[in-house]
């Protein structure tokens, strides 16, 4: 059954739009896994002033909007929310996805270019795929507060001390530890397997949700040890960014969204039909962080 299932991948297929787009998966390494890492790398320090405005806020605010509204009893999401943001990170790097795009081809790449993005012939296809991510980060949120008020009930903490203690010093904390990791990491394997390539194929082909979630499992299928090393670096690397209070969220996130798209061209043939514009020539000057906000509305800067 799996053998078929992944002929049937490089079977050429209907385009939404009229267009055959034979989908072909490749057998990558840990090697490549590295070399996506190191190309998002570079991609975020070409164009950095992005990240910030895209990636930084986003955390914050959802600190102060759950603080505001559960005091003291958000302590216990807080490790859910950091973990949470690998199910919903591949729709969220949708903008950097388009910048690495953009660099690939040699075309200007600066923050207000992620908007290109919401001019995608699949957004649509994109959009509907990123709310199953939200719904499944919902279930998530949910599933690990029942988890949390079934061990120690619904009693919260006094002080951030107070939830250190009982999570680590106690059996009951141990409990919710392993019994936590265990259902996050069914909830993240299944994320990891249905997008880990497919918005940057949709981005990319154009192609519908069923098909992309499709060859994104394929993609898992093919590869099952890169794939797990992937996700695992994903997972190591959100905790980091998590722990000053999420601020390292605002580097980590446009990493992996840079290399998530490096990822995909390698663990997807490239459309061998596909129309490539010959790229714009760059406008002359550098745009520098003193320049912010000015260089978000590039078009004021012609008058």
């Amino acid at each position: 059954m799996a053998t078929e299932y992944l002929d049937n991948l490089a079977k050429p297929e209907p385009h939404p739009f009229g267009i055959a787009t034979p989908t072909v998966v490749r057998k990558i390494s840990l090697s490549d896994v590295s070399d996506a890492l190191r190309l998002g790398w570079e991609d975020f320090k070409a164009v950095p002033s992005h990240a910030i405005i895209l990636c930084v806020i986003y955390p914050i605010l959802g600190i102060v909007l759950f603080r505001l509204v559960l005091g003291y009893s958000v302590l216990p999401l807080l490790f859910p929310l950091a973990a949470g943001f690998a199910l919903i990170g591949p729709f969220a790097g949708l903008g950097l996805y388009e910048l690495s795009r953009r660099r690939e081809l040699g075309e200007e790449a600066a923050a207000w270019h992620a908007i290109y993005v919401l001019r995608a012939p699949s957004f649509g296809a994109m959009l509907e795929l990123g709310i199953l991510l939200f719904v499944l980060f919902g279930v998530w949120i949910a599933a690990a507060d029942a988890i949390y008020i079934a061990i120690f009930g619904n009693t919260p903490a006094a002080s951030i001390p107070d939830f250190a203690r009982r999570v680590l010093m106690t059996p009951e904390g141990w409990s919710l530890i392993i019994i936590g990791c265990g259902v996050g990491f069914l909830f993240a394997v299944v994320a990891l397997c249905v997008s880990v390539v497919a918005f940057p194929l949709m981005l990319d082909r154009h192609t519908t949700a069923i098909d992309a979630v499709r060859t994104s499992m394929g993609v898992a299928m093919t590869n099952p040890l890169p794939i797990a090393v992937w996700g695992l670096i994903v997972a190591a690397l959100l905790v980091i960014g998590s722990l000053p209070f999420f601020v390292g969220l605002a580097v980590v996130l446009p990493v992996l969204g840079h290399a998530t798209w490096h990822l995909y061209r390698r663990a997807v043939e490239a459309d061998p039909n596909a129309v490539r514009e010959p790229p714009r020539p760059p406008k002359e000057g550098h745009r520098y962080a003193a320049d912010f906000p000015a260089n978000l509305f590039p078009w004021s800067r012609e008058r």
